[in-house]
């Protein structure tokens, strides 16, 4: 089966360290990127995630629309035909109001925080657990940093890959076996980190600050013909 992500960076902030391990120094900043992942496959553009155009509190740099990201690579919003919602935070649903032609997938239970953010009209599908969008697309609830929070799991090549929206923002959570610590449920949380940071899952990351490190911009991550 033929995938491609695309990783779309379009903005640097920091968290404090605290946010992001769990036991951290509050008073430490961390950088963290800003990203959305586009999957193309089997006849679907799918957003993983919509970003944001704005986030009050945050110091948001080298910023770029991820709408016009899209548009770096030739498409336009109407080619996006799915967009799965890790969760209903801010930067992750603000910009799903320009992608009216796509199906919209969300957990049940963040579908009552992510409502105002969805356009009248829109196409939703609310899940409960797990749903496949597409045959090696499969959307995952964790519920670990909020209480349906998701993740996307990916089949390629006989390799498996999660974009992991904010179940842990950097790979030092993974390697290290700390959770995050901006965690609904800390037991979950901490569940996934032990699984998913096993060797077996190639991890890509939502707020990877390791991902083209002063700018923004586009990578490809996986590409399986």
């Amino acid at each position: 089966m033929a995938i491609k992500v695309t990783a779309l960076k379009y903005a640097e902030s920091t968290l404090p360290q605290s946010s992001v391990l769990q036991g951290g120094d509050a008073q430490k900043a961390l950088p963290i990127s800003f990203i959305v992942h586009l999957i193309e496959t089997e006849g679907k553009r799918i957003l993983a995630d919509a970003g944001c155009e704005t986030m009050p509190g945050f110091d948001m740099r080298h910023f770029c629309s991820p709408v016009q990201l899209l548009k770096s690579l030739g498409l336009q919003p109407e080619d996006i035909t799915d967009v799965v919602l890790t969760h209903a935070h801010h930067d992750h649903i603000e910009c799903v109001r320009y992608f009216g032609r796509a199906l919209i997938h969300i957990q049940r239970e963040e579908l009552e925080e992510g409502r105002p953010y969805i356009p009248t009209g829109s196409k939703v599908h609310a899940f409960d657990e797990e749903y496949e969008v597409c045959p090696g697309v499969h959307i995952l609830k964790i519920g670990g940093h909020t209480k349906g929070s998701c993740i996307v799991e990916l089949e390629a090549a006989g390799e498996e890959y999660i974009i992991a929206g904010d179940e842990c923002y950097r790979s030092e959570c993974l390697e290290k076996k700390i959770p995050t610590g901006s965690s609904y449920c800390p037991e979950k949380s901490r569940a996934f980190v032990e699984k998913y940071g096993s060797g077996r899952y190639h991890v890509l990351l939502c707020h990877d600050e390791k991902l083209l490190p002063g700018r923004n911009g586009t990578k490809v991550l996986l590409c399986v013909q």
